[in-house]
Parts: structure tokens; C-alpha cells; sequence
């Protein structure tokens, strides 16, 4: 746990007690928190509990699986190989995943890469994402539902698909399996303890995670979210069956040291003299590409949690969690909130939990 220093044990305590408030109005298991001001961890905390069953205290050192915020150290290691010259973002997603995709209703229409990046190739989740096949022509009849009946790049629609997509191509174009490749390339380098593959993980830091029934106000655990899928790996066909990783949600880390990485975006590309992508990179993947949600490459916009103030980041939700990732690259302050289970009711497409946790840090630290 970190501590503010210039903090009393009085301020601490309302801190505390303010975020508890939150996490009871909204049945919250546990929660860690981590907050960035002037570029720098300032507070971390974690509250309640990892194990609901055992009652196990929630720690700072343990791991959750933080879901869609995954995408991003996808799309940052996609920038790494654009600016190594394998890839440009503007070549044929089909070209560079190694079989057609092109929406049949527009067949002479390219879908490039960057459209995937920015969920605005048209492909949606109807026949689901946890393989290739169901978009592959010569596995799937049905592939063809994969495709919106809108011309590629010209609307967004939030797809998974596109980034399981996208992790083969970092296989493909790099040699590394996408789990290896993060891990040589964002996760050593910025020193965290994270992966995709959950047995290069001590599994007793995973924090379990509960799918809240609001009618019962009971917690269903997910046991799921970790499965080591070790037969599906030890049959690993590279730039094909990529999605046993979940490039589009699957990586485990700490709230702390998704703060880290947070730092590194909020520097452009950057953290403790160390360039994980270019300044250039970095501002594009936070640049808006769809006017409504503000989307980038896995960074958006979100300028109505908090009045007058702009962030830039990412959300995930799945079995039960939801991770909230924001930082102000202007301004070098941030936050990260995890949650392994609440009673999740949403305003505007945010949850409701995660936008009081943010307002509550929000007033304890920077007003």
C-alpha cells in the first residue's frame, strides 16, 4: 500500500471511508486503486476481498484479469511493429491475418488495418470471437454475418473480434507467440509482473471474480476467467489460434502496475527512461477517430465522468469484473479502479460504480 506523504492519518481515513461508501452503494467484493499525480503513483489501496468464499483480504500485490483494457498493449504492440516497418495501418486486415476478410456487402471495399484498430471495420461479435473460424470463409458458412450492412470505416462498432484479429497479425509479423511477444516488448521492459498465459503466473495472486444477481443479491463465482487452456496451447498453430490468449481482454496484472503502464501512455510512450513506442504512436492511439465515443486505437475519450475534466483511457468488463483505466496526458494525473464483482447498473454506457469511484478519488486528491 501506497500512502500519500503529505497526507494525515485523518485525510487518509476520509479517503478511505469516502471509496468504502462508494463500494457499499454499489455491493462491491473488493476493489485496488491506484492514483497518478504529476506523472507518479501517489495511493494505492485495496479494499474488501480477493476470496468471498474464504474471506481472504483484497491486496495490492494481487492480480486480476482486467479484460477489454487488454486491447491496449494489443494495439501498442501493433504501433511497435508499424513503426518498425513490418506492418503499415493502412494495409489489408485480410492480407495481413492471411485470409480474406472483406465485408460481402461491400466486397470491393478494403478493410485496413487501422479500421480494426478502431472498431470501424464493420466486423461485429454475432458468431463470437473466441476463435478465427467464425469469420474464416472455408470454416464457417455463416461467416458472412460477422459483417455490419455498413460500409467499412464508416461507423463504429465495438467488436472483440477485431482484436483477437490483430493479435495473430503481431504473430505473423513479429515470430513471437502474442503472449511472449507483450512480455518481451511492454511488459519486461516497463518491469511488471503481468501476462496473457496464466500458467507464467503464481495463480494464488488471482483475484477471484463474481457475476452479481441483483434479483437474489447473491455472487456467482467465475472460475473461468483464469483457465490455463493448456491442451489449446500445447496444440498452438501461430497467427492462427491466438485467441486462447484473449488478445481482445485476456491479460492478468495489478492494479499498481497497470498504473505503470498507464504512466507510460500518459507520457506518450514513455515511463522511467524508457520508450516503449513514439510520441507520434502514442498520440495517434489517443487521437479520436468516431465523433460519438471518442475512440482511438483501444484509448478513448471520456470527457462526462468527471465535469470539465477530459481522459483519455479504457474500461473492461467481463465474469463479473470491471476495470476502469484514465489518465489526463495534460495534466499527468490518472486513475485505476478494479473491481472483482458488483451490482453493476450503468448511465450514458458507463457503470455507475466505476464513475463514483472516480469522482470520489477525484475529491480526495485533486480538489
Amino acid at each position: 500500500m501506497i500512502v500519500l506523504y503529505n497526507q494525515s492519518n485523518a485525510q487518509n481515513e476520509k479517503v478511505e471511508a469516502d471509496f468504502k461508501a462508494v463500494m457499499e452503494k454499489y455491493n462491491s467484493v473488493g476493489a485496488s486503486v491506484a492514483v497518478v499525480k504529476n506523472g507518479k503513483i501517489i495511493y494505492t489501496r485495496s479494499f474488501g476481498l480477493k476470496d468471498l468464499e474464504n474471506k481472504v483480504p483484497l491486496t495490492d500485490q494481487d492480480i486480476f484479469r482486467i479484460a477489454s483494457i487488454s486491447k491496449s498493449f494489443s494495439a501498442t504492440s501493433i504501433m511497435q511493429l508499424v513503426e518498425a516497418g513490418k506492418i503499415s495501418l493502412d494495409d489489408d486486415f485480410g492480407d495481413l491475418v492471411g485470409f480474406k476478410i472483406r465485408n460481402p456487402k461491400f466486397p470491393d471495399q478494403k478493410i485496413t488495418l487501422k479500421m480494426a484498430l478502431s472498431h470501424t471495420s464493420s466486423l461485429n461479435d454475432s458468431q463470437g470471437y473466441l476463435n478465427l473460424d467464425v469469420i474464416n470463409p472455408d470454416k464457417n458458412p455463416d461467416w458472412a454475418k460477422c459483417y455490419n450492412d455498413y460500409q467499412p470505416g464508416s461507423k463504429f462498432d465495438y467488436c472483440n473480434l477485431n482484436f483477437n484479429l490483430i493479435g495473430t497479425i503481431i504473430e505473423k509479423k513479429s515470430g513471437e507467440r502474442f503472449d511472449n511477444y507483450v512480455k518481451n516488448h511492454i511488459i519486461k521492459p516497463l518491469g511488471l509482473y503481468a501476462d496473457y498465459c496464466v500458467d507464467s503466473l503464481d495463480s494464488t495472486r488471482f483475484v477471484h471474480l463474481y457475476e452479481y444477481h441483483a434479483d437474489t443479491k447473491t455472487y456467482t463465482p467465475s472460475p473461468t476467467a483464469y483457465a490455463p487452456r493448456r491442451t489449446e496451447i500445447a496444440n498452438y498453430i501461430m497467427g492462427y489460434t491466438t485467441p486462447v490468449f484473449s488478445p481482445t481482454g485476456g491479460m492478468k496484472i495489478s492494479a499498481t502496475d497497470l498504473a505503470k503502464y498507464m504512466i507510460m501512455h500518459m507520457n506518450y510512450g514513455t515511463a522511467n527512461g524508457v520508450k516503449i513506442i513514439s510520441k507520434k504512436s502514442a498520440k495517434q492511439m489517443q487521437t479520436a477517430l468516431t465523433a460519438d465515443e471518442g475512440y482511438g486505437f483501444a484509448i478513448r475519450t471520456a470527457d462526462q465522468l468527471i465535469p470539465g475534466v477530459k481522459f483519455k483511457g479504457h474500461t473492461g468488463s467481463a465474469y463479473g469484473l470491471y476495470s476502469t483505466m484514465f489518465f489526463n496526458p495534460k495534466e499527468k494525473f490518472g486513475f485505476v479502479i478494479i473491481t472483482n464483482g458488483i451490482n453493476a447498473t450503468y448511465t450514458d454506457g458507463f457503470p455507475d460504480f466505476s464513475r463514483a469511484a472516480i469522482n470520489s478519488l477525484y475529491q480526495s486528491f485533486f480538489k
